[in-house]
């Protein structure tokens, strides 16, 4: 399946590697780093240049716990540095946001994606992303960020996450977005145990056989060191696994924060499954 990011036409068939650009000051695992422009557009340049075809720009944190910023300050935060993203580099620019106001203006700017962890659910957001024609990701969340890992509990996570994506898939085809457009994101961490992370690991191939593009988001977080023990920043050779693993079951983009070394994984991955054809 070949989708058209605002003219950047991408073969969703071979998994591809997103480069995280949180430009915010309190995200889980590199909050203040990148969020004056200088620095952000470095961090973008550098990631672009080990190979990734994504820049996810986001102005709002979405870790445990977060608490929502303003409109204001989060168009401010995200808006120059889509527009000089766009013009500086032929990576696609993805724009995680939730909000419509930001949707509209980062199209405008030269986004090519809308990567959405509420599914296009706040008030505007889904009229806003047709109104751009971009592509869109929707992601499923259990509940929200301030509270969504107290206590998550599922029948049969799986099932429910599928059946509450394939649901926003509809809303969205009605609204005028097609199916050709919309990829997919489980929500790694977002209102889910470890067991149930693991699970939808597990299930990857299964949610792929949807016929949507994976992307998919394990980068540092809490579920792997739940399994290794590892702070945040040694948590790389787990979300190398975490990121393998996903690539064989069909995952179409792996969203990182180390995209270097996520690169060199998803080419090996690349390189068996070549071979074999």
């Amino acid at each position: 399946m070949i989708i058209d990011f605002a003219g950047r036409p991408l073969d969703m068939a071979r998994c591809r590697v997103m480069g995280v650009l949180n430009v915010t000051p309190d995200s889980f695992s590199d909050g203040g780093r990148f969020n004056h422009l200088d620095a952000a557009l470095a961090q973008a340049h550098r990631m672009v240049a080990e190979g990734a075809a994504f820049i996810d720009v986001g102005g709002e944190s979405t870790r445990p716990g977060a608490a929502p910023v303003s409109l204001q300050e989060e168009l401010d935060r995200v808006c120059p540095v889509v527009e000089a993203l766009a013009r500086e580099t032929d990576a696609i620019i993805s724009v995680d946001t939730s909000s419509a106001q930001v949707i509209r203006e980062a199209a405008a700017l030269g986004a090519g994606l809308v990567n959405d962890v509420r599914a296009l659910q706040r008030e505007g957001a889904l009229a806003a992303a047709v109104a751009t024609g971009l592509p869109v990701c929707l992601m499923h969340m259990q509940g929200q960020p301030a509270t969504m890992q107290e206590r998550p509990e599922y029948d049969s996570v799986l099932r429910e996450v599928t059946g509450f994506l394939m649901d926003r898939v509809r809303v969205a085809e009605e609204a005028g977005i097609p199916a050709t457009k919309v990829l997919l994101d489980p929500g790694f961490g977002f209102g889910k145990s470890l067991a149930h992370n693991l699970e939808l690991l597990r299930s990857l191939d299964q949610m792929r056989a949807l016929g949507y593009p994976l992307m998919v988001g394990m980068s540092r977080k809490s579920m792997l060191g739940q399994i290794t023990g590892r702070e945040v920043s040694e948590r790389l050779p787990a979300g190398l696994a975490a990121a393998t693993i996903a690539a064989i079951k069909g995952a179409a983009v792996i969203r990182v924060h180390d995209v270097r070394e996520t690169v060199d994984a998803i080419r090996v991955v690349t390189a068996m499954e070549e071979s074999g054809s």
